[in-house]
């Protein structure tokens, strides 16, 4: 007898039981939700048309069957005038948010709208009076608080490494035949000291800045302000504004920040006030019949991508959302099948190879430079050579402005530029007269873009300055292992610039230090030459090292490479909060393309002949010239297959990304990306990896 009524569960049969949980299409709410739409849709497109066969008379026209080129779910405005891609891509706003700049715009424009990524907040003080007023770049000072020479203000460090470069461009141009000056230094430097500046009025000054007015009354004044506007309010304004960034080198910008929903806010505030201002869509609740795409850095970080899904749905009310990688958006807009694509930024400079429609999950590589390291090491260094402006202040709004437009019109890659060339700027600032101000340039402009193949003239002190301060990293649900995406590229590179671990110990703390607490030298170490594979390839271009490695090894090793591969397995994850990837861009580019490629010599020879140069940081005369010959002279082996492109078309490469998220938001019946808000309610951000085009 039963000593309970309850009923008993008797226990499977181990040896034949089957189960169908989350084997079908139907099991899946994306998917499911796909299929009854389709089905929905047919039977309206045939009750259409047999309305359209019961109104025909005889003597008129058949009705055609055609299908219209458009999306699966976006029903037009007959009265808009736009038929096609056109009217599909009026009700999509395509969205591009950078370190330093924001392009956004609707998919149907030829160009996007570009908006400083930068919002201006009411604050006690400016960003310029932060630290004491302490000056960008920092300039050392003597014990009494006077400036130092300009020789010595920016280091020893500094000093030896610029007259290094200095004497090996020198070499460089003699032995290309190259007419160099004994003492064009000295020339340059003496005139630039004894050179004072013009004052110019206003009523004279034709191209004088209109500066945001800042209402008298206080109150009156904004809370905030968006966009260039903000880069025009006057530094001593009553109230006080600081400029906020919220992203910096790509990442969440935690260091000018307290809060996290503060950060978060800032980005909805910029994104928003640019679609009301830029895209002429003022009221929110027409948002609705809209749908975003929006772009996504190659190696993203899984909270920036679940906020961003989460602002977008539940704040903004999109209809729909898609993403899109970068690089994949590179190749989109510029019609590539197969590249390697080259991003240089503002803040960080990301490489990515992308085959048949993917972006090559092992080939990513994010490096924290870019063009704004090139700005303020060129200001450097013509302070190093009695700039006539020393009292210049990268924290000053006007003088940041100033800097970027001597840097857009003096840097050069083109060795034969190199000279004593007289050059002149017109310093306009809030309040006071227009100063123009007389000076000669010589190897600054090379030496300062050159830092793109020299990392190390960079100033990397401030960029993991708080990291991870407010938002953690994200992490594994089962077993608490961090799982934001990482490639064996970017682990390479994350390798190199490393501190070296202790011998025998597993006591280091992170940051190169003994056990003791003693610092280890980093030159201690051998680093691993990432480029070692290329070697094999070309003593061995048809043995059997050549053969593509087998699929389920993601890092293929060569012969001479297990020391590459030791270093990366013992690689802690957490490191990779702690390092800065920096290397030089050839290197980083050569890397990229070994793990792409995987040893297949066919597609290393097909990368390397399709290199794509994009962004606003690679506006340089000269700079694709000048990367092609460095690629060749690494590797000497691949030198008839390099080869650099650029954006077809005229495009402009600073808007190429943008220009293929358009496309992707136009495509008809191949893109199943689109994550509407049922789908977001009902399943959070598990919804991405049913919808993303690459592995969630």
């Amino acid at each position: 007898m039963d000593l309970t009524t309850w009923p008993q569960v008797n226990m499977i049969n181990q040896k034949n039981y089957y189960t169908e949980y989350l084997k079908r299409d139907d099991q899946i709410l994306p998917l499911r939700l796909q299929q009854e739409e389709r089905r929905n849709r047919m039977t309206t497109n045939a009750k259409d048309r047999d309305r359209a066969l019961a109104q025909f008379k005889p003597g008129e026209l058949p009705v055609p069957d055609i299908e219209m080129d458009l999306d699966d779910d976006v029903v037009l405005d007959e009265g808009s005038g736009l038929m096609g891609q056109d009217a599909l891509g009026s009700k999509i706003i395509v969205i591009h948010p950078g370190s330093q700049n924001l392009r956004i715009g609707l998919a149907s424009d030829a160009l996007p709208k570009t908006v400083p990524m930068v919002i201006a907040r009411r604050w006690r003080i400016n960003e310029s009076e932060e630290d004491g007023g302490e000056p960008r770049p920092k300039r050392l000072k003597l014990d009494n608080g006077s400036p130092m020479e300009p020789e010595k203000m920016f280091g020893e460090e500094f000093a030896s490494q610029y007259a290094t470069m200095c004497t090996e461009l020198k070499v460089h141009m003699r032995s290309h035949k190259r007419r160099v000056l004994p003492n064009s230094k000295e020339l340059i430097t003496n005139y630039n000291k004894r050179t004072p500046p013009e004052t110019i009025s206003e009523h004279n000054d034709p191209l004088r800045i209109d500066w945001t007015e800042i209402p008298k009354d206080p109150k009156k004044a904004p809370v905030f302000v968006t966009g260039k506007d903000a880069l025009r309010i006057p530094d001593f304004s009553n109230p006080r504004y600081k400029l906020f960034w919220p992203l910096r080198q790509g990442w969440y910008n935690e260091h000018d920040y307290d809060e996290k929903r503060v950060l978060y806010d800032d980005i909805a505030v910029i994104i928003e006030e640019a679609i009301k201002t830029q895209l002429n869509i003022p009221r929110k609740r027409d948002w609705q019949q809209y749908g975003c795409v929006f772009v996504l850095p190659d190696l993203y970080e899984r909270q920036y991508v679940t906020q961003i899904l989460d602002m977008l749905l539940q704040d903004f009310g999109f209809a729909r959302v898609c993403f899109i990688q970068e690089s994949l958006a590179a190749t989109f807009g510029a019609g590539y099948t197969s590249a390697c694509v080259v991003d240089i930024g503002a803040q960080k400079t990301s490489v990515c190879c992308v085959e048949e429609g993917m972006c090559l999950e092992n080939s990513r590589i994010n490096l924290k430079y870019g063009g704004a390291d090139v700005t303020e090491t060129f200001i450097k260094m013509m302070l190093f050579d009695h700039f006539p402006y020393a009292e210049i202040n990268l924290n000053r709004r006007y003088d940041f402005l100033l800097a970027e437009e001597i840097k857009i019109k003096f840097c050069t890659l083109n060795e034969g530029d190199i000279s004593p060339q007289p050059a002149d700027f017109h310093l306009r600032a809030s309040g006071q007269p227009t100063r123009k101000y007389l000076f000669k340039t010589y190897d600054e402009i090379l030496l300062a873009p050159h830092g793109y193949y020299q990392p190390s003239i960079f100033d990397h002190s401030r960029k993991l300055q708080d990291r991870r301060k407010l938002v953690d990293r994200s992490r594994d649900l089962y077993d608490g292992s961090p799982n934001d995406p990482i490639s064996t590229a970017q682990s390479a590179i994350i390798a190199m610039t490393a501190p070296p671990p202790p011998p025998n110990s597993h006591t280091s703390n992170g940051h190169g230090d003994g056990p003791d607490g003693a610092p280890v030298s980093t030159p201690a170490r051998q680093l691993p030459n990432p480029l070692q594979k290329f070697s094999e390839q070309e003593r061995n271009s048809h043995s059997a090292i050549s053969s593509p490695a087998p699929d389920d090894d993601d890092t293929p090793a060569t012969q001479g490479d297990g020391e590459t591969n030791g270093m990366k397995n013992e690689l802690d994850p957490s490191l990779r909060d702690d390092v800065l990837p920096i290397a030089p861009l050839d290197v980083a580019i050569l890397t990229s393309i070994i793990h792409g490629a995987r040893n297949d010599d066919r597609k290393t020879r097909d990368f390397l002949g399709g290199i794509m140069v994009i962004g606003g940081g690679s506006q340089i005369p000269g700079f694709y010239t000048y990367l092609e010959e460095r690629l060749k002279e690494s590797r000497p082996g691949f030198a008839k297959d390099v080869m650099i492109g650029t954006p077809p078309r005229e495009l402009d490469p600073q808007g190429v990304v943008w220009k293929g998220g358009s496309v992707f938001g136009k495509l008809r019946q191949t893109n199943d990306s689109w994550i509407n808000k049922i789908e977001h309610d009902r399943l959070g951000a598990r919804v991405l990896a049913y919808k993303l085009m690459w592995a969630w």
